[in-house]
C-alpha cells in the first residue's frame, strides 16, 4: 500500500510539473499578445499626435481605476464614491495629454518586444526596446494586471523611474497645497477634458 501511494504521489509530481510549464507558457503568450497590441496602438495614436487618441488608448488598455486610485496615495480616502468617474476620467485625460506632449519629443521608430515575461506576484513584467527616431534607444518596462478583459497595463518603468509613482507623487503634492482638496484636483484634471 505504501508503494502504490508512493508511486501515484511520484506520478502526480511528474504530471503538475510538465503542467506548470504550460500553463506559464499560456500566461506568457497572452502578455506579449497583448503587449503587442498595446504597442501597435500606441504607435497609431502617436502617428496621429491627438491627446483624443491617445487618451482613447489609455481608456483601452490601462487599469485607471488602480492606476488613479493609487496616484492619490493618503488621499484615497478622501475620494467620494460619487466623484470616482468623475476622478477617473480626468486622469485618463491627464495621462493622455501627457503621452500627447511627450510623443511630440519622442518619436519611437521601433519597439521590440522582449519575450521572456517576468512574473511578479499576480502581475506580469514585460520588457521592450524602444528605439526612437534619433537612434536613442530605452528599455521601458510594462506593469500589466490580470483582469477579466485579458491583461491591463497598471505601470510603466523608464529608465527604472516607474511612471505611476511620479504621477502620485505630482497629485499628493497639488492635493497637499490645496490642503488636501482632492476635489481641486479632480477640477484641475477635467479643466482640459
Amino acid at each position: 500500500m505504501t508503494r502504490r501511494f508512493f508511486l501515484v504521489l511520484c506520478l502526480f509530481v511528474f504530471a503538475a510539473s510538465i503542467q506548470a510549464p504550460n500553463a506559464y507558457a499560456a500566461k506568457n503568450t497572452a502578455a506579449i499578445n497583448q503587449m503587442k497590441r498595446i504597442a501597435t496602438a500606441l504607435r497609431n495614436a502617436q502617428n496621429v499626435g491627438t491627446r483624443s487618441a491617445f487618451r482613447s488608448v489609455i481608456r483601452k488598455y490601462a487599469d485607471i481605476p488602480a492606476i488613479a486610485l493609487y496616484s492619490l496615495g493618503r488621499y484615497k480616502t478622501k475620494l467620494k464614491k460619487s466623484r470616482r468617474s468623475r476622478y477617473y476620467r480626468g486622469v485618463q485625460a491627464f495621462m493622455g495629454r501627457y503621452f500627447s506632449n511627450e510623443s511630440r519629443r519622442y518619436k519611437v521608430a521601433k519597439t521590440k518586444i522582449n519575450s521572456n515575461v517576468k512574473q511578479d506576484g499576480d502581475d506580469v513584467l514585460v520588457s521592450t526596446r524602444i528605439e526612437l527616431t534619433t537612434g536613442t534607444k530605452y528599455t521601458v518596462e510594462w506593469r500589466l494586471a490580470k483582469r477579466r478583459a485579458g491583461y491591463k497595463i497598471t505601470d510603466i518603468k523608464v529608465l527604472g523611474f516607474s511612471m505611476t509613482y511620479l504621477q502620485r507623487g505630482m497629485f499628493t503634492s497639488y492635493v497637499r497645497k490645496k490642503n488636501g482638496s482632492v476635489e481641486d484636483l479632480i477640477a484641475a484634471l477635467n479643466r482640459h477634458y
